[in-house]
């Protein structure tokens, strides 16, 4: 199928953008690995498409005071090389590598996976995990939205009309601090089956992807001593719904193997 007509704009200024993104019927473009597939199958129609891309100002990585701020127009290969990402932020370092295949990761963006919110995505389970911030835009300046509040539903998310997601901030991890991320897929490169994401700080947090409409943190197993409780914990947290090829019991079966992994590694690296 072919993606239905629609204008388009390429905005030189964040001013001009949000000037676009008000009109009826515009849609935004970061990396379009989400958005033109769903064009080509005719699930989105916009009448105008605003190609964000030439933003610069979106594309960099820093660190300063202890927080890492990622730009959304960052594309998933540039956080794959980031010595910064790997040596401060671990967790996405290694939820990277998950997401789908060099050629998506080549054009894909930071911002655009948050702002579609897909279930089965890697960088939203390892935001709230990592109790990172949302850095949301409009005219009227920024507002930061905590991760775990900022995934509302099934593709949805606390967007308000005339914003965009300009940025994420995340506390660089400390010297006494763990991070794992793992994933089940049918082959390497397909949407999860079920995913783990897993931070221990100040607290525990275990975060799973595919398990929900959202990312789901699984607070009575992220609150147990050890990994004996915290499985038995786990179907307080956890109601997987079921795909085409998994029933909920498998998923929920899968969710404890990767909560026992992440106990393993969580307690045994350096």
């Amino acid at each position: 199928m072919k993606a239905p007509p629609f204008a388009y704009v390429k905005p030189r200024s964040l001013a001009e953008a949000f000037d676009l993104i008000e009109r009826p019927g515009a849609k935004v473009l970061a990396g379009g690995q989400s958005l033109i597939p769903t064009l080509n199958m005719r699930l989105s129609s916009p009448e105008l498409l605003v190609d964000i891309t030439g933003l610069a100002s979106l594309r960099s990585i820093t660190l300063e005071q202890g927080v890492v701020r990622i730009g959304a127009l960052v594309t998933h290969s540039q956080i794959e090389k980031s010595e910064d990402i790997r040596k401060h932020v671990p967790l996405l370092a290694q939820a990277v590598s998950h997401i789908a295949h060099p050629a998506i990761r080549n054009r894909g963006t930071l911002g655009g996976s948050i702002a579609f919110a897909d279930p089965a995505a890697e960088y939203p389970a390892c935001l709230v995990a990592l109790d990172a911030s949302i850095v949301v835009q409009g005219r009227e300046g920024e507002r930061l939205v905590a991760a775990q509040n900022f995934f509302k539903g099934l593709f949805e998310v606390d967007l308000r009309a005339g914003e965009l997601v300009v940025a994420v901030e995340i506390p660089a991890i400390l010297k006494n601090e763990r991070s794992v991320f793992l994933e089940l897929a049918r082959r390497h490169g397909d949407y999860a089956i079920v995913g783990l994401a897993a931070h221990r700080g100040s607290e525990t947090r275990f975060v799973f992807l595919g398990a929900g409409a959202t990312p789901v943190f699984a607070k009575h197993a992220s609150a147990a001593g050890n990994a004996k409780d915290s499985l038995a914990s786990l179907r307080k947290d956890l109601d997987p719904p079921a795909d085409l090829y998994n029933t909920s019991a498998t998923k929920l079966h899968l969710a404890g193997v990767l909560l026992e992994r992440a106990w393993t590694q969580l307690t045994t690296s350096h």
